[in-house]
């Protein structure tokens, strides 16, 4: 199974599996960076605060990330002033580059650098598409610039800039947090995987029979277990994106992202006194593709002839909920369940979102007056849209589901809803095209929302 560059050193100190049930003020559901944050905040805050990650902590979603750490999420902003105004859209923009900025405060320079985030094109229709998201940058008093030059080699049409952004050690930066959040109080407990979750009694069930019963249920799982209520399963689209990194004697000064087709997401990070490049580029809907290896080709292929590279040792593949109309979900899953709360949807731009869901969930609990609350609210997906959205996965989840149990195969079945999962070569990895669940070749559950392992 190939590796992360962020995951290529082992964890330093690996947790205890939680050992017996507990009670707790706040039990935070998944040990990827938002619920690392989440817990900073509510510990430091005085709340007492217990943390369950399945597997070890920051080896999900953050550490196959790009380390992105910007409020540039693509060519968005146009797009959110038509639905959610220009004080909808201001708000997402401050809320992320408020994250930006606190990444500095919160870890040394050897973790985080700043950086330029850019988006481009090489393709001429895609001009106009690059000159309205500067009209929406303009109107927003968002800081940047627009030109056609760029230090990446391709011919670029256009280009436009976001000014005073970041990038990370995605898993470095997790570490350090999750080391100050213990410092404040918070219990960790890794190999924990949570089976079974009591909204109604705010109960974390795991896999060893233990309990953990709280005031307050933070899901952070990626993809969250209780997703059914509010329909929420059905809001989200899972999407698999591929990334190779190698070394390089030529780091960049910025960021980089296409709107075009064939999107490319370029960046250099420093590591230990080497420079690496990452190569970012195609996706496809997560559990739909067997022969995965021409993903990888693609892009490999890419860094040879575009950057010179001799050799690449690390490769890796990334899935993320997107939700329908740009926004994640953030905050109290539903009315009737006011102290049960979600992070998810961050559409690949989880590292600002998930420092923005951290903020938003503690102040959420702990009482504090946010208006990103209500724009992040799980609640916001207009009905219409939802609904196209159920319609366009909950038709594809209905023939996997059917079609799992009416045809004889050798291919094993989710153990979440049922679907027929399909082997992913390049990965070696068993990927359910329904809800993004994904297995290890021998059956045991690497990602959500299932919780138990496949009968192979």
């Amino acid at each position: 199974m190939y590796k992360s560059l962020w995951l290529q050193q082992p964890t330093e100190h690996s947790k205890a599996a939680l050992g017996e049930s507990i009670e707790t003020d706040v039990c935070i559901i998944g040990g990827g960076l938002s619920g690392i944050m989440t817990a900073y905040h509510l510990s430091k805050a005085g709340k007492d605060v217990v943390l369950l990650e399945g597997d070890s902590v920051l080896g999900g979603a953050t550490g196959h990330s790009t380390g992105k750490l910007t409020a540039q999420h693509g060519a968005i902003y146009q797009t959110l002033i038509k639905q959610f105004g220009s004080d909808g859209a201001s708000l997402y923009y401050k809320l992320n580059q408020k994250a930006v900025s606190s990444g500095f405060d919160l870890v040394g320079s050897d973790v985080i650098q700043p950086s330029t985030s850019i988006l481009y094109t090489q393709e001429e229709f895609n001009r106009k598409k690059l000159e309205d998201e500067w009209d929406a940058y303009k109107q927003l008093n968002i800081s940047g610039t627009m030109n056609p030059k760029s230090e990446i080699p391709y011919p670029l049409k256009l280009s436009v800039s976001m000014s005073e952004q970041a990038q990370i050690h995605p898993v470095r930066f997790g570490r350090e947090m999750l080391a100050k959040a213990m410092a404040a109080g918070t219990k960790v407990y890794e190999h924990t995987r949570v089976q079974h979750v009591d909204i109604q009694n705010k109960k974390a069930t795991t896999h060893t029979g233990h309990t953990v019963s709280c005031k307050d249920l933070v899901i952070a799982s990626h993809y969250p277990i209780e997703a059914l209520r509010g329909l929420h399963l059905f809001k989200l689209e899972i999407n698999r994106s591929y990334i190779i990194a190698f070394k390089t004697p030529n780091p960049y000064k910025g960021q980089y992202l296409s709107v075009d087709t064939a999107v490319r997401s370029i960046r250099t990070a420093l590591i230990d006194g080497d420079n690496y490049l990452l190569l970012a580029g195609p996706s496809h809907k997560a559990g739909t593709k067997s022969d995965t290896y021409k993903y990888y080709d693609e892009i490999e292929a890419e860094g040879h002839d575009r950057f010179d590279a001799k050799d690449i040792p690390f490769k890796w593949s990334a899935q993320d909920p997107e939700t329908p109309d740009l926004l994640p979900y953030v905050g109290q899953l539903g009315s009737g369940t006011p102290h049960v709360w979600i992070a998810t949807g961050f559409r690949k731009w989880g590292i600002s979102n998930s420092l923005v869901a951290g903020q938003l969930i503690s102040d959420g609990i702990l009482g504090t007056p946010n208006k990103g609350l209500d724009l992040y609210s799980p609640s916001h997906t207009k009905l219409g849209t939802a609904l196209a959205q159920a319609l366009k996965i909950g038709s594809q989840v209905a023939v996997d589901f059917v079609g799992g149990y009416i045809t004889r195969t050798s291919t094993p079945r989710c153990t979440h809803m049922g679907c027929k999962t399909r082997w992913n070569e390049a990965d070696e990895t068993w990927d359910c095209p329904c809800h993004g669940s994904r297995f290890s070749k021998e059956g045991l559950v690497i990602e959500g929302p299932a919780v138990d392992p496949l009968e192979l």
